[in-house]
């Protein structure tokens, strides 16, 4: 009489924008452990900020800085989708079933989705149709405590590891700082502008320089169909996204003009 197989467990892809080295990413990868198998693909070095870029002028260098049971892990010398891209292509045994990105330190609430290197993972994954989620936390520091993160990101991969996710869109979850969570809204990112970006400053030299700052001033602030208004009241917020940025609802009228 045959023996059933062993049922394959997940293999859940993880990357970041902070580099290897994030305690986010290492906090990540300890819940994500206890649904599958982990596979690490990470940015060497810190590359907030780089949204969906890739590397085209320079080769990519991976290097394997852990493997054991259930857990292997590079890191890249390239930005956050590199480190992806290459995984998938090259050094993975097998295409993922869930693709998972941070815990990002810091929001990327709002418009932030849209530079974030977090998301651009993210959105990366939703191109090979299987359920993606980035998360960050509302906390920049180099060690913050992750621990009021954990309900959250649990519902989340529970929910991928279920398939009970759409995989048409993809997740951009947000997790405030607070002791614990009131709660989960799925909303709208709040639309808004950059205001006071970059603060001029003198070098030891005399010349001026510029360091990105900014201030995100959101356009509807009492809405509360939007990510801002909840994150400010202690809750956590997940926006469905998608990487097609087709404004599909404006062909018609555009096609009549032209």
């Amino acid at each position: 009489m045959a023996t059933e197989e062993p049922q394959r467990k997940p293999l859940i892809f993880i990357g970041n924008d902070d580099g290897y080295q994030a305690d986010g990413l290492k906090f990540l990868v300890g819940i994500a452990r206890q649904y599958g198998e982990v596979f690490i693909s990470s940015p060497s070095t810190h590359q907030s900020g780089k949204s969906s870029a890739l590397t085209v002028d320079v080769p990519l260098h991976a290097t394997l800085f852990a493997e054991e049971e259930g857990l292997t892990a590079y890191h890249v010398s390239g930005t956050p989708v590199d480190s992806m891209k290459l995984a998938v292509s090259n050094l993975m045994p097998r295409r993922p079933d869930i693709v998972l990105s941070g815990i990002n330190h810091g929001y990327n609430s709002g418009n932030s989705a849209i530079y974030s290197g977090t998301m651009g993972v993210v959105f990366e994954g939703s191109f090979l149709g299987v359920p993606s989620i980035g998360f960050s936390y509302g906390e920049y520091t180099a060690h913050p405590d992750f621990s009021s993160c954990e309900p959250v990101v649990r519902r989340m991969i529970e929910l991928a590891v279920a398939g009970k996710l759409p995989t048409d869109v993809c997740y951009n979850v947000n997790i405030p700082k607070c002791r614990q969570v009131e709660g989960v809204k799925v909303v709208a990112a709040a639309p808004g502008r950059w205001t006071e970006e970059y603060d001029c400053r003198i070098d030891p030299h005399g010349r001026k320089y510029y360091w990105l700052t900014g201030n995100y001033v959101p356009s509807e602030p009492d809405n509360d169909q939007q990510d801002l208004y909840w994150l400010q009241r202690g809750y956590a917020t997940v926006v469905p996204c998608r990487a097609d940025q087709t404004a599909h609802s404006a062909i018609s009228a555009i096609s009549e003009l032209i």
